[in-house]
């Protein structure tokens, strides 16, 4: 996808400048020819405008989740008291205190007083308003109801919001038990057990297995750490490397949908996107192709943005959403059969409603049982590496004190 930046005359007076996303200039050239303007000029928009944006981020820091949607809730109240757009952003530039954030809305305020509409305006961010923001604020001008639309917007941001802190929270105890018994055992085989063993040496006893074991994990630590630092970071580099290619993120995402426990969650959280997604666009009149593509881009695994791209093509090509998805091998039977339901009854929304929220509780569900397994083994991991610790070292003093009997 590239963005270009267009100059139009909306008739024979008015002349708009904008930008938009597009696949080509071929396909850009198209969509302004369907919002009924007559081109003027077009251009790729360059790099330099992008490379700006970034230089932006690494100087203010970043925009969370959480300020575009309180940005998004505010912009709605305040239009929907009567405000003008532009004096509305005047007003969220003012009170925001994240400097990028301001450097993005007083972009975006200028881009409005020259004329052009607040999904093009917006569209020149997309690091921080994603393809999903920008579609529904365009369809939101397009039915004059944006305040309705931002308030949805706030209400979707919300509830992703909320499941990516519940995942984040649940994981916050376990990577914290593993981050300090992890250093833990580091200064144990590095600085504490070398000492120990020393003095076992000295004695000229043969020492027990365990103990010749831990000697030997300990002094492999101590004398060849750098080893093993650069073989992590081979791995680690071979991994991202593998990871960005397309045949690589798809192995790797298939992985993690098999993985015990996680792969579940990671699948019901995406499901569950995509449906609270799909419904979202299009209960505010955005066209099913268009906002399966909207939604291939919001999700994250591989495997699943595959079988999405599969059903847009097939959708694209008169088959209906379920039969599009009806042999996927990652999105169950139910959800494709809910959808076929509601395709029949005519209120396929209302069927993706429940489809999200269904998964939404079973996304809680997981995340919960996750827990009640993750820190009872977690906890069960650590206790029996400090306590092989612990036996090989208490060993040799036993033998001593039986020796000396």
């Amino acid at each position: 996808m590239a963005r270009f930046l267009y100059e139009a005359k909306k008739n024979p007076k008015d002349t708009v400048k904008g930008v938009l996303v597009a696949d080509n200039r071929s396909a850009a050239i198209q969509k302004i020819a369907g919002m009924g303007y007559y081109l003027v000029s077009i251009d790729e928009e360059s790099a330099v405008t992008q490379q700006a944006e970034g230089a932006a981020s690494g100087m203010f820091g970043r925009i969370s989740s959480k300020d575009i949607a309180n940005f998004t809730r505010q912009l709605s109240d305040l239009l929907e008291s009567g405000l003008t757009i532009v004096r509305a952003l005047d007003l969220l530039h003012d009170q925001t205190s994240n400097k990028r954030l301001k450097y993005v809305i007083m972009d975006v305020r200028d881009f409005c007083v020259a004329g052009n509409p607040l999904s093009n305006a917006l569209g020149r961010h997309p690091r921080v308003f994603s393809n999903l923001y920008v579609s529904m604020v365009r369809s939101g001008e397009m039915g004059g109801a944006l305040e309705n639309i931002l308030k949805r917007l706030s209400d979707f941001g919300e509830k992703q919001l909320e499941v990516e802190t519940k995942i984040k929270t649940a994981l916050a105890y376990p990577i914290l038990m593993s981050v300090v018994g992890l250093v833990t055992i580091i200064v144990l085989m590095t600085f504490v057990i070398p000492k120990m063993m020393v003095m076992f040496s000295d004695l000229g006893q043969a020492l027990p297995l365990p103990t010749q074991i831990l000697l030997f994990i300990s002094n492999t630590v101590k004398n060849y750490w750098w080893v093993i630092a650069i073989a992590i970071f081979f791995i680690g580099a071979f991994l991202v490397k593998t990871y960005a290619t397309k045949e690589g993120r798809l192995a790797m995402d298939r992985m993690k949908l098999k993985m015990p426990i996680f792969g579940q969650l990671i699948m019901k959280v995406e499901i569950g996107r995509f449906a609270r997604t799909l419904v979202t666009l299009l209960e505010n009149g955005v066209p099913i192709l268009e906002s399966l593509k909207v939604t291939s881009d919001t999700i994250d695994n591989a495997v699943m943005k595959e079988e999405l791209e599969r059903a847009y093509g097939a959708v694209k090509e008169g088959a209906s959403l379920s039969k599009g998805l009806f042999n996927s091998k990652v999105i169950p039977p139910v959800v494709v059969n809910i959808i076929a339901i509601g395709e029949e009854a005519g209120h396929i929304e209302r069927s993706l409603f429940k489809v999200a929220q269904g998964y939404d509780r079973e996304s809680d569900e997981a995340v919960k049982m996750m827990m009640s397994l993750l820190e009872p083994a977690l906890i069960l991991t650590l206790g029996v590496v400090v306590g092989f610790i612990v036996i090989a070292m208490l060993l040799p003093i036993f033998e001593i004190n039986f020796m000396t009997r």
